[in-house]
């Protein structure tokens, strides 16, 4: 049944399974281009899953990725959906100084405009890593042509997250627009309900009811995200990683395909761009 009278944002961060940043004390930078690529193909179901419901979404693309797969943004594209910069080597915004963020920033967003053939106008950092230690990556995104952000998570969270930043879409001073990913406000707190291990981990019954408390009482589209590497249950296995990494990126992977096309029918779904660059977004709160 789909919940009444609201659109929300369905986006993808395409990254493949060795690149997440859990895995970062593991797989060098340098091993990369030696790992089995499974990119191309998970997006191409997912792409396949999509058209089957006439369900157009944003895809926060490496630059990476497209270097090596150009014709994959080349469909993205061709299928209707937005193409969006998630970066260019999912380094985390956290990690760099400004001038390296920048360069990141700028070769990415050329890279998929030249191949795409399109405007990049959304970025996604990697890991939601933009924080209160680095606003200043809000300018470089605007400086760079950006019209809007989806880098921040307003939870607690050990890796990232900033939970006193507003829940929904807000403008910044210098014109950027951030919507950041939803959250569900529980007896003062922001409980994450807009997908990646925390969608995999919950029943999905609770997922889908957490997004329709979003749109039936905040009366808000909601923004969830997944991964290309969540449906693959045939990734190899990293070895030697701790218990903690092994659990959050493997949980119930099995399960998430067939619950992702629940969600693609329990819900009503759109770009990020058609939703929230057509509409003002309020200031956030002082």
């Amino acid at each position: 049944m789909l919940a009444p009278a609201v659109t929300n944002a369905l986006t993808i961060d395409v990254e493949d399974y060795f690149q997440v940043s859990a895995f970062a004390p593991y797989i060098r930078r340098d091993e990369w281009d030696a790992r089995e690529c499974r990119v191309e193909r998970n997006v191409g179901r997912i792409l396949d899953l999509l058209a089957a419901r006439q369900i157009h979404a944003t895809f926060f693309t490496l630059g990476w990725v497209a270097d090596r797969y150009p014709q994959l943004v080349r469909r993205i594209v061709d299928g209707g959906h937005e193409l969006a910069s998630h970066g260019y080597g999912h380094e985390r915004a956290s990690e760099l100084d400004r001038d390296a963020f920048k360069q990141d920033v700028v070769r990415a967003k050329k890279l998929l405009e030249d191949i795409g053939g399109v405007a990049v106008q959304g970025y996604r950092a990697p890991s939601f890593s933009i924080g209160a230690g680095n606003l200043w990556a809000f300018d470089v995104l605007a400086h760079a042509g950006h019209a809007y952000s989806s880098s921040v998570y307003p939870i607690k969270h050990d890796h990232y997250g900033m939970p006193d930043s507003p829940r929904f879409a807000y403008r910044l001073g210098n014109g950027l627009l951030e919507v950041p990913v939803t959250t569900l406000r529980v007896m003062n707190r922001n409980l994450p309900s807009s997908g990646g291990g925390y969608f995999r981990l919950l029943p999905y019954a609770l997922s889908r009811w957490m997004l329709r408390q979003v749109n039936q009482q905040d009366r808000e589209s909601a923004v969830f995200y997944f991964h290309p590497w969540e449906i693959d249950v045939e990734q190899p296995r990293v070895p030697g990683i701790d218990l903690k990494t092994r659990f959050r990126h493997y949980v119930n992977i099995g399960h998430t395909e067939r619950r992702l096309q629940s969600l693609m029918d329990d819900f009503r779904w759109g770009r990020m761009d058609h939703i929230f660059l057509q509409r003002s977004a309020t200031p956030p709160p002082r």
